[in-house]
């Protein structure tokens, strides 16, 4: 599996880019997966639901299968947080992961940085940053791509982990 990161401080903008580019790749005939890092406890179920019933009554893993999706939640119940590799170990075979967040994480990024967000620059303190999407000017020797530019960003992603464009991404 290929794999590149997206990392930049919260507002801007990775979720809308991600969401935006994975689009592209995946008309572009490519399996793609994600994983996100969240900051703060999250939750995917709802109070009252049997697999949350479940979970509070101490089951260490809740799977939920349906004929359109299965979602396998794990409690920690203590455990250290499990790393970026652990995480990418359970996801099944594909063509590229994207990573969203993980910021310090030593995997090739793409740093998306709005200026209004007025938080600095990633870059200049990690070597792992490979580009910087943004909405202005910057400066910088890495490659820098429009943050509105959804096209061009994921035509860098497939030209940096397949080494050249399968074919050219086509606006439209």
């Amino acid at each position: 599996m290929k794999l590149i990161g997206f990392a930049g401080w919260s507002g801007s903008g990775k979720t809308t880019l991600v969401e935006q580019v994975v689009g592209v790749l995946v008309a572009h005939g490519l399996a793609v997966s994600l994983v996100k890092h969240a900051h703060h406890a999250f939750d995917i179920d709802h109070e009252g639901k049997d697999s949350w019933r479940h979970r509070r009554a101490g089951c260490r893993e809740v799977l939920i299968g349906s004929g359109r999706r299965w979602a396998l939640m794990h409690e920690l119940r203590g455990e250290p947080e499990a790393s970026l590799d652990e995480l990418l170990a359970r996801l099944s075979p594909c063509d590229l992961v994207l990573v969203e967040g993980f910021k310090r994480a030593p995997i090739p990024k793409i740093e998306v940085h709005r200026a209004a967000n007025g938080k600095p620059l990633l870059f200049p303190d990690d070597p792992h940053i490979v580009a910087v999407a943004s909405d202005g000017p910057l400066d910088t020797a890495l490659p820098r791509l429009d943050i509105n530019d959804a096209r061009a960003v994921a035509g860098f992603v497939l030209e940096f982990c397949f080494s050249r464009v399968r074919e050219p991404v086509r606006a439209g």
